[in-house]
């Protein structure tokens, strides 16, 4: 197996990385001295430096995602870590009443993506001996909740991948783990629910400062952890 190099030296791959937790834990690696590609939907820098690559693309699409992946590690020489921080939340319909629309709009965008990611990604880890990947569920994911369960469901999925994962993938020199976060202190989330103590929620920092943990030689032990992060939610 390859020896992993310095923080410094590494490469690594976010997505979702123009949302509030993806510019965190941007910034968290880029203060590390790390390379970075970025990832996203929407044109335009997301980060600025010498040292960052910014790719726009749509995760939906599986062709799109390999190609533009491939291309962006190959001109940043390698791939050291992946965190896979781009999906989402929308309340829902009651169970019975879920519309297919809702059911895949939600399964696509946090279980799909990470499917189209992971196989575009393995295989260039396992190519040069190792790696991390980190993924973004939700403490949601622990049990369902009223107009909640396409999303409860979908945020799962993605859990029980990141173990499959892990238990497919720990013995060929890749660590795969999961934060769980409660409620993230974004803008959005404020306006959304004005009337909440912000103080409890979980800020995209703190979360960031974990997801650098699990991607870091600290975290040489963890294998399929499902982390809560939740606060004081």
């Amino acid at each position: 197996m390859n020896a992993q190099p310095q923080a410094k030296q590494k490469v690594m791959l976010i997505t979702g990385a123009s949302g509030q937790l993806g510019r965190a834990v941007a910034h968290t690696f880029q203060d590390q001295g790390a390379r970075l590609i970025l990832l996203d939907r929407q044109a335009g820098a997301l980060a600025d430096g010498e040292r960052v690559l910014n790719v726009m693309v749509d995760l939906a699409d599986r062709e799109q995602v390999v190609q533009r992946i491939g291309e962006a590690v190959a001109r940043m020489g390698g791939l050291h870590t992946v965190c896979h921080i781009a999906g989402g939340f929308r309340m829902g319909e009651a169970v019975h009443e879920t519309s297919a629309a809702t059911w895949d709009f939600l399964m696509d965008l946090n279980a799909r993506s990470l499917l189209h990611v992971a196989a575009a990604t393995v295989p260039l880890l396992l190519k040069q001996g190792g790696g991390q990947i980190v993924t973004v569920g939700a403490g949601a994911a622990a049990r369902g909740g009223a107009q909640m369960g396409a999303y409860s469901a979908a945020k799962s999925a993605l859990i029980r991948l990141t173990e499959s994962m892990s238990a497919e993938l720990k013995d060929q020199g890749i660590r795969v783990n999961c934060v769980l976060p409660s409620i993230i202190d974004t803008p959005d989330n404020r306006q959304s629910m004005p009337d909440a103590d912000f103080g409890r929620w979980v800020a995209p920092q703190a979360l960031a400062d974990v997801i650098a943990f699990l991607a870091s030689d600290a975290a040489r032990a963890i294998h399929g952890a499902a982390i809560p992060v939740s606060g004081r939610v």
